[in-house]
């Protein structure tokens, strides 16, 4: 501490007053940079400070459905469900921890029945729904017994019950990609897995607690997610069937808003299945406790809706009504002539493939042009698992985005040889050790395709301006996937992912947002005795690394493909343990 010199001499007494002056000076204004500065670490050799861990109550924690965030905003239309990421500036800056006690999930296929209490520590459902059997507790464990609201009999009733009324039969190959809305923990989409068919599961963040979680700790394809003001997350015609088992959406309201909705992004010749009220109203309105006139009036006004957008009843039987899109739309218009016209969406509306904060309309996208009756809007998708090798309609119609069938071809070739080398770096991707796996910057699905010789499943995430929105690709692969911006967080609960893979994904961000926030998004949302793959630029790499040594990652860097240290490209594998 500086101390005034006592003396009777004014001229000392000037000077020491300057010098204290100075002094406080330089540790006010120029200290504090001073020993903030980079150059002061190269200097000394000493690593700048490390993300610490946030405090326990953020160990479930989503940034963007944050409840307490959410009560900002308005109940109507479910606004409230909806995403609401805070502001970058309001963001987290620290680690979220994992819970006390957790322990690696169970291994596929044992976890699609099985979770640690540990890792997702919510009795209330297990409570909530107790009569109807969707989750049981068992000492330290859940157990998923297959029940839900409409499945009385158990889940593999009700998909055995649905077989028998579709046209086409589950087995088929037919089907391959669904979206069940209001998915409860996933029990729907847990059975359909028996007749490889992907289901992405859909559920907001709500009362019951952490459904989507449950779904995720199973093994099983699910995201946060709500019909609510703005358009799902999915390209026009992603979906081969659409679910819902009492799912609360108000079908018939807004016009039919989300009814027009689901189909945007059902295929031409997919299937709406819909179960419960009002379906079949005059056997179950007692059971339901509603009145049969307001069962009625809601079932009427569905069958004119699902006329109108050029849907086809199929069958009907207890409580399950499937409907069939229609292949074109050019039939449709010929026997609707006497009736009410559909009413399409106009040259101004927006992209029918956009899904990223795009709101919804209450209007029906036309179907692609064909040439006659019998022809198949958008092209015909060939039977699961040839579909995945069949060169997409998207890609063979090359169309103004420019794609073309050689790079997709070269894409293709490119994976499967990445894919073997990941295998030899990563020897637990073909033992089983990962499940839940999420591709960050998906392109053509040529990552997710080369992974299916694996026990595992592939969120496909396609950034919402990439320079190719390759997303409805990747859906008539018959892979599944998401738009998604990552200046923002993901619509997932922490600890959901085995393995991400991160290709391009930092050079693409680089100068749109700060990275390391992107960073630690993966730390939130990748499992303890994970993996994280990371390739990118030389340089990024180095970038990135930093971040990465800053949250105790282990990361080793190699040389990207085979053509030695002087490629451009660059690997960074990070493999977690329960230390990181």
């Amino acid at each position: 501490m500086m101390m005034m010199i006592k003396t009777n001499n004014p001229c000392l007494k000037i000077l020491s007053t300057i010098i204290l002056l100075v002094s406080l000076f330089i540790y006010i204004f120029v200290a504090p940079s001073f020993f903030t500065s980079p150059h002061l670490y190269k200097h000394l050799h000493l690593q700048p400070r490390d993300f610490e861990f946030c405090p326990s109550n953020y160990t479930n924690h989503c940034p963007c459905q944050d409840p307490i965030r959410a009560r900002r905003f308005p109940k109507a239309k479910w606004f409230r469900k909806e995403r609401h990421c805070p502001e970058r500036t309001q963001r987290l800056r620290c680690l979220i921890p994992t819970p006390p006690g957790y322990q690696t999930p169970f291994p596929w296929p044992k976890s699609k029945d099985t979770a640690w209490f540990s890792n997702v520590p919510f009795p209330k459902l297990v409570e909530y729904k107790k009569s109807q059997n969707w989750v049981r507790l068992e000492g330290d464990r859940f157990v998923f017994p297959g029940g839900g609201t409409s499945f009385t009999e158990g889940v593999n009733a009700y998909v055995h019950a649905l077989d028998r009324l579709l046209p086409v039969s589950l087995k088929s190959g037919n089907i391959r990609t669904v979206l069940d809305v209001g998915c409860g923990v996933a029990s729907f989409g847990a059975s359909l897995m028996d007749y490889d068919i992907l289901t992405m599961s859909l559920a907001p963040s709500d009362e019951h607690q952490s459904q989507v979680q449950f779904a995720l700790e199973r093994g099983l394809p699910a995201m946060l997610g709500v019909l609510s003001i703005h358009r799902l997350t999915f390209p026009s015609r992603s979906f081969d069937m659409v679910h819902c088992s009492r799912c609360l959406v108000p079908w018939t309201a807004y016009d039919g808003l989300y009814l027009r909705e689901i189909d945007r992004i059902l295929r031409p010749g997919g299937f709406w299945v819909l179960s419960g009220p009002p379906i079949n109203w005059r056997v179950n309105y007692k059971a339901w406790e509603t009145e049969p006139q307001v069962l009625e009036k809601e079932q009427n006004i569905l069958e004119d809706l699902a006329k109108q957008m050029c849907w086809e009843k199929v069958s009907e039987r207890g409580q399950i009504a499937v409907w069939q899109k229609h292949i074109d739309h050019i039939s449709c218009m010929q026997k609707l002539k006497t009736s009410r016209s559909p009413k399409f969406c106009n040259s101004s509306e927006s992209d029918p493939d956009a899904g990223w904060y795009t709101k919804m309309t209450a209007c029906i996208f036309p179907l692609p042009d064909v040439k006659d009756v019998h022809e198949e809007s958008g092209g015909v998708l060939g039977k699961w698992p040839m579909r995945l090798e069949t060169v997409p309609p998207r890609v063979g119609n090359e169309n103004d985005d420019g794609f073309t069938l050689k790079a997709y071809i070269k894409d293709n070739q490119r994976w499967k040889r990445r894919v073997s080398d990941y295998e030899i770096m990563l020897k637990s991707i073909s033992s089983g050790k990962y499940r839940n796996v999420m591709d960050m910057n998906a392109g053509f699905g040529g990552f997710a395709a080369a992974m299916v010789k694996y026990p595992v499943w592939v969120m496909n995430v396609v950034p919402f301006d990439a320079k190719g929105s390759n997303l409805g690709i990747i859906y008539e692969r018959g892979l599944i996937g998401t738009y998604m911006d990552w200046c923002e967080p993901f619509s997932t609960y922490p600890r959901t992912y085995d393995l991400i893979h991160a290709s391009g994904v930092f050079s693409m961000y680089m100068g749109k947002c700060d990275i390391s926030d992107i960073v630690l998004e993966m730390h939130r949302i990748v499992r303890p005795k994970g993996a994280v793959i990371i390739r990118d630029e030389r340089d990024v790499i180095v970038k990135v690394k930093e971040i990465t040594d800053k949250i105790r990652w282990k990361g080793t860097v190699m040389a990207g493909d085979q053509n030695g240290p002087f490629h451009m490209e660059m690997i960074m594998v990070i493999v977690l343990n329960d230390a990181d």
